[in-house]
């Protein structure tokens, strides 16, 4: 895990106004048990997760499709080519919801605005690593030259977050 003491502290304040503002209807659904805290939720996060994202289009509608995510200090990041058309929805309005929802027993939503995130600059050394870590193990070495090739990066400031987990069942 990358968090910090603050980032899980600041993650679980996150996760319990989110809780603390949401409708009936979220409450019946995502019980005190069905819940994750915030070391859960970085525990279940690690490596690449896949996200839908949802971004805003000139016109005010919603679109959304899949991202590699990555729970890196206690917030989502994902990248893309700086060409698409999810980056021009972000530079224009930085608006963005994205669900993890690998099966029915696991779920984490967020929604807040996207703060774009330079990989080549020192402070950020600790995600560019985080990077390599998980996909140089996946694509090979040469998977830096495709990072330094110019994908930008984006993380999720969150406004809110909720995540849901249940029990399978045999």
């Amino acid at each position: 895990m990358h968090e910090t003491d603050e980032d899980i502290a600041a993650l679980q304040a996150l996760l319990d106004r989110s809780m603390a503002v949401a409708g009936p209807h979220l409450h019946e659904i995502i019980t005190e048990e069905r819940r994750l805290t915030a070391p859960q939720v970085c525990e279940r996060l690690q490596g690449m997760s896949l996200l839908v994202l949802a971004t805003v289009s000139s016109d005010g509608r919603p679109l959304c499709g899949p991202v590699d995510g990555i729970f890196y200090r206690g917030a989502f990041h994902f990248g893309s080519s700086p060409e698409s058309m999810r980056f021009r929805h972000i530079r224009r309005s930085p608006h963005v919801s994205a669900t993890h929802l690998p099966g029915e027993e696991l779920a984490v939503t967020v929604h807040g605005t996207a703060s774009l995130v330079d990989v080549s600059a020192s402070q950020s050394a600790g995600f560019r690593q985080a990077l390599l870590d998980i996909y140089t193990a996946r694509y090979g070495a040469e998977w830096e030259n495709f990072l330094d090739s110019g994908p930008v990066y984006a993380r999720i400031d969150a406004d809110r977050m909720f995540t849901f987990h249940m029990e399978t069942g045999d």
